[in-house]
Formats: C-alpha cells, sequence, structure tokens
C-alpha cells in the first residue's frame, strides 16, 4: 500500500504533492527486488483509491508534518516518512518498522537496470542515508559476511529509527563511522564489497 507515493517529485513540497496526486496516472516502482504497477483511479479530498498490480486500496492520506504522512486503511494506521535519495527518481520510505529504498521505472531506469545486469555496473557497494542523523547501533564489523536484507547500520533521523541493509551478499569492507556519532546526509557509512 505504501508504494504508490514513490511517484512525487517533490514529496515535501504540500502543494507539488497535490498536484502529482491530481495529475497522476500509472507509474511502476521497484522496493528491492519487487516491482509493482501503480494506478490512482480516484482522488477526493484526503481519500484515494489507489490500484497496486490488480489489488484495489481505499486509503485516506494526509501529510502530517514537512514530508511526513498519515496513511488510514482498513481501520490501520501507517506513519510514513518519505526523504529524497540520490536521483530525482529516487527516494527512502521509513515506518516505525523498517526501511525501503524507492524507485521510479521509467525507459530511462529500464535502460540503465538492463546494463546494470549485463555487470557494467558492478563493484563496491557504499551504505549511506539522504538525511543527516546519528548512528543507533553497527550490528556488523569489517570482515563479516552479509547476505542480501542483512541489517548493517541504524540510523535516527526525524525522531525515527531507520535501519539500512545489504543490497547483495557480501564482505563488509568498511566501517566508516561509529556507533553514538552524528552523520551528515550522504555520507558514507559502510561498505559492501
Amino acid at each position: 500500500m505504501e508504494h504508490w507515493k514513490k511517484r512525487d517529485k517533490k514529496l515535501n513540497d504540500p502543494t507539488q504533492f497535490r498536484n502529482t496526486i491530481k495529475n497522476s496516472m500509472a507509474l511502476d516502482i521497484k522496493i528491492g527486488d519487487r516491482e509493482a504497477h501503480v494506478q490512482l483511479i480516484k482522488k477526493e479530498g484526503s481519500k484515494a483509491t489507489i490500484q497496486i498490480d490488480k489489488k484495489i486500496y481505499e486509503v485516506d492520506i494526509m501529510m502530517v508534518e514537512n514530508g511526513v504522512y498519515s496513511i488510514i486503511h482498513e481501520g490501520k494506521s501507517y506513519n510514513i516518512e518519505m526523504i529524497h535519495g540520490s536521483s530525482p527518481k529516487n527516494y527512502f520510505v521509513n515506518t516505525y518498522y523498517s526501511s525501503h529504498e524507492l524507485n521510479i521505472i521509467d525507459a530511462q531506469s529500464r535502460y540503465q537496470q538492463n546494463r546494470n545486469k549485463d555487470g557494467l555496473n558492478n563493484g563496491d557497494k557504499i551504505i549511506s542515508t539522504p538525511m543527516p542523523g546519528k548512528v543507533v547501533r553497527i550490528p556488523v564489523k569489517e570482515g563479516d559476511q552479509v547476505e542480501k536484507g542483512t541489517t548493517l547500520i541504524v540510523i535516527s533521523a526525524m525522531k525515527m529509527e531507520s535501519e539500512y541493509k545489504s543490497p547483495a551478499d557480501g564482505v563488509v569492507k568498511r566501517v566508516y563511522v561509529a556507533e553514538g556519532e552524528t552523520i551528515n546526509g550522504h555520507q558514507p557509512l559502510i561498505e559492501i564489497q
């Protein structure tokens, strides 16, 4: 259900957010290994009807503070923080329980994905966060073998803790920070090889 919000380029600007929702049609997004086709079917005030793949969701969504949204679906409330990532089509979505990297999939990004599958962009992976914060916990150390999805570091930012997970199987090559350290946005935190 949270996946549909990746569409918005200026999530921290309420006017842009509303205009994007009004004008939205359909898009594809990628969350981890999953791609989903998302379409806004109807929007009236804070209520929206959204289709994700073939499933329909009736939701009530409201921005409660800059970049933070409250979504009510089937009587359950979800709080979601949206943070711009490293490119205009990349976002991080934080909930109380997890953090997800999201990408809008269009013709250009599909082309780049196909190039990457052919090995044109392989190598080390640097884990960073788009926002400044504080390192809460680092459950790995240099030399540790990690599997894709293993929590590498926990960061506190904007009153929420976010887990950053390994994007692939590998070895922790370097840990650039320490627990309790204050960090800047886009600062290298952990390197996976």
